[in-house]
């Protein structure tokens, strides 16, 4: 098994340069421009995989809607991408943009699967305080809260719209960190929240955070048991938690639960220390996990910001990123990536996933489920 992870490691960074001549070596059957056109092939390549990827989305469709029992192919081989990039800090349809560029860029190279980090669309506003205090919040804060909110995503919206668009064009399943405003009562409170799209455009669903950490439940609220969202693919089921949800260990637990084989993990947390989180939530649910952060400088703030002295005494790199893809077995399939916007790419050998349950399954063989139980109220509040 050690083998086959070397082998994964060793195509499994993509950077975000346009140039495909400073990418590493790639397995021939993706990269193949020894001859002819590399745009007129790069073309076929697309092609070939949306048209793959539709017709195994079609024929699990048409089986579930038959009432067949229906299964992921867990022999197959499966692309995803990380994008460890900055928001447009505060500007929702310049960062869709460019989220919508980087979708489509990694669509090119063949992730049937795109990650974007939390809160991309606008942004994680670090460093900033808005003014508060406690017991008071200052008008250049509410100034600042106003132009996030504005700048939020309701969903739905042109912006999920724009995004669903790149999902159907790379032909890849597509999971966006945004910040959502709240459509279904005064739109007054923001959640963060993941947003999921199928390769043939359709929106499959949300995830908001159970429980914003410290400070950010100053700007978001808490979401509730209805959107612990996953996803069925034919390559296998996709879900996962925000940032410091993933040290809530009932949580996990209800990701396992419902079967997750690719384990998506966003976060805003630069420190090295949150790859042992990472590694051990791999080892713990046998599952393939994508980590995904931001690269993000001062500089990427606006400098109009009624709140910008705020930053004054944070460093110039807010937050270094450490992206990084883990394989069911606990290994660095992309190691962590620092101090700089790349895409992280590598194929996902699905068969690692029922490999490694030989001898751990948390909800199967090694629960006790006489002993322990777990309950979750999956009602929409």
């Amino acid at each position: 098994m050690s083998s086959a992870i070397e082998t994964h490691k060793s195509w499994a960074r993509v950077g975000l340069s346009p140039s495909l001549t400073s990418m590493p070596a790639q397995p021939a059957d993706r990269y193949e421009f020894r001859q002819g056109s590399r745009a007129v092939q790069a073309e076929t390549n697309r092609h070939a995989r949306r048209t793959a990827m539709l017709d195994a989305l079609h024929e699990a469709q048409t089986e579930m809607k038959a009432g067949d029992l229906w299964m992921p192919d867990m022999g197959s081989i499966f692309r995803a991408a990380v994008i460890q990039a900055g928001s447009v800090v505060m500007d929702r349809e310049a960062t869709t943009a460019k989220a919508v560029r980087l979708i489509k860029e990694a669509g090119a190279k063949g992730a049937g699967l795109v990650l974007l980090p939390e809160a991309f669309i606008p942004a994680y506003p670090r460093g900033l305080a808005l003014g508060s205090k406690i017991g008071s919040r200052s008008p250049q804060g509410r100034q600042d809260w106003l132009r996030y909110w504005q700048n939020c995503v309701a969903v739905p919206s042109e912006t999920t719209a724009a995004l669903a668009a790149a999902a159907r064009e790379a032909a890849a399943y597509v999971c966006v960190g945004v910040v959502e405003r709240d459509a279904d009562h005064g739109g007054g409170t923001l959640y963060c929240t993941i947003l999921y799209f199928g390769p043939d455009g359709a929106y499959l669903g949300k995830h908001r955070k159970l429980k914003p950490t410290a400070s950010e439940r100053l700007i978001w609220g808490e979401g509730d048991g209805s959107t612990l969202t996953v996803v069925d693919t034919p390559h296998g089921r996709i879900g996962g938690l925000i940032c410091w949800e993933n040290y809530m260990p009932l949580a996990r637990t209800a990701m396992y639960e419902k079967g997750v084989h690719i384990y998506l993990a966003p976060t805003a947390d630069q420190r090295e220390r949150w790859q042992a989180t990472v590694r051990h939530i791999a080892l713990e649910g046998r599952c393939f996990v994508l980590s995904c952060n931001q690269f993000v400088t001062k500089s990427m703030y606006p400098r109009d910001l009624a709140c910008y002295d705020e930053l004054a005494g944070e460093p110039e790199i807010l937050s270094r990123g450490g992206s990084a893809i883990i394989s069911p077995f606990g290994e660095y399939l992309v190691e962590p990536v620092w101090d700089r916007e790349e895409i992280l790419i590598t194929d996902l050998d699905m068969s690692f996933v029922p490999a490694s349950k030989f001898d751990f399954d948390a909800v199967g063989h090694y629960a006790r489920s006489d002993v322990f139980r777990l309950t979750v109220d999956e009602t929409r509040r």
